[in-house]
């Protein structure tokens, strides 16, 4: 949290997740002096929300465990479930299997994020500091990608059902998901080569920290556009097209289509447009396009800490939305948790069966010594 926090000296930086570590307070000021101010180097600040920087050192580790073990839960079901099953798979579980995937690699950052927001400082050495940035684009944009790719995948098979047992092949899919995952990582390169630690006098960071000004420009383009006006316009269009042609479809499932449908776009838009709107209106406050003030940073900061982890527990719904809402999926997982659940108490009985043997074989032992 906290881009371009320039009177906030005291705030902890928080970690290189998408751009908002771009705008850190520290490499703004060594890397744009003139944008600075008077109080920019060393100063004594006018402007300290500590009570910011103390609500964020609890609420932030809190919330990233709390979505880590929610999503880690959820998405390794999906990807047993789709795993056990993947013989009998479809274009839509293999797309499944791989939002599962991106999630998953999203929430294997945060728990080193929940530790650097508690300690306001990086433990994990430069390595990790490359692989967790980089990882974290890399999950956000796939997972991005593949619901755009579900989303047009749902479209042609309501709207063009003829074309659509052409191009719906396993075949198909592969290809596409290569491109999804290669797409996803070239979009990610800069966070692999700019993230890295940042040593300075009183803590040592995680940031990215591009030269180029331009790099700065390029994550607010592709989180707002790539991130956002992207599958939010895919969404509406193709689902304005889908849900009047569900109406006209005599089924007991039509109103649960539709009513999923909705949840889908209006999940997705409200967990992610907050966000997103913070770290644009932070980037034009960087610009000179908004005033600059104490009380906008401290806003910023706050909206930014709050925004941020309602917008990464998104990967906690998508289980919920995407998977555990089909019938076919649902029916699988409870199979496969009623087998777990019988396996489980087979093996304890077979374990307190041999206890009783081996209690009753001591017991004759000791009889006939």
């Amino acid at each position: 949290m906290g881009l371009y926090s320039r009177c906030n000296e005291s705030q902890p930086i928080q970690p290189a997740t998408l751009c908002h570590s771009l705008f850190s307070e520290t490499m703004s000021d060594y890397i744009f002096p003139e944008n600075t101010s008077s109080y920019d180097f060393g100063l004594e600040t006018p402007c300290e929300p500590e009570s910011v920087s103390n609500f964020a050192k609890v609420f932030l580790p809190v919330l990233y465990f709390l979505v880590f073990i929610l999503g880690f839960v959820g998405n390794g079901l999906v990807v047993c479930v789709v795993l056990k099953y993947l013989h009998r798979s479809n274009l839509t579980d293999l797309c499944l299997l791989n939002l599962a995937v991106s999630d998953l690699l999203f929430l294997l950052t945060l728990p080193l994020y929940a530790h650097y927001s508690a300690v306001s400082h990086w433990v994990f050495g430069d390595f990790m500091c490359h692989i967790s940035g980089g990882l974290h684009n890399v999950g956000f944009y796939s997972s991005t990608f593949f619901m755009v790719a579900m989303t047009l995948d749902r479209y042609v098979l309501i709207q063009h059902v003829q074309k659509a047992s052409k191009y719906r092949s396993m075949k198909t899919g592969m290809v596409m998901t290569t491109c999804v995952w290669a797409l996803s990582f070239c979009i990610s390169l800069p966070a692999f080569i700019f993230t890295q630690v940042v040593i300075t006098s009183e803590r040592v960071t995680c940031e990215q920290s591009p030269e180029d000004r331009t790099w700065i420009k390029y994550n607010i383009f592709s989180i707002n556009i790539l991130g956002l006006v992207l599958p939010v316009t895919v969404m509406v269009v193709c689902y304005s097209r889908i849900i009047p042609t569900l109406m006209k479809i005599r089924s007991t499932q039509k109103r649960r289509i539709v009513k999923l449908i909705i949840c889908i776009m209006v999940a997705f838009f409200l967990f992610w447009a907050p966000y997103n709107i913070t770290l644009f209106l932070d980037f034009l406050r960087f610009e000179g396009t908004l005033t600059d003030s104490c009380e906008l940073d401290t806003n910023l900061i706050l909206s930014t800490t709050v925004t941020e982890t309602l917008a990464f527990s998104h990967c906690c719904l998508n289980p919920i939305i995407y998977a555990f809402a089909g019938q076919k999926f649902m029916k699988r997982s409870l199979m496969m948790l009623r087998k777990l659940r019988s396996w489980t108490h087979t093996s304890r009985d077979r374990s307190d069966s041999s206890f009783r043997m081996s209690s009753v074989v001591s017991q004759t032992s000791v009889t006939v010594l």
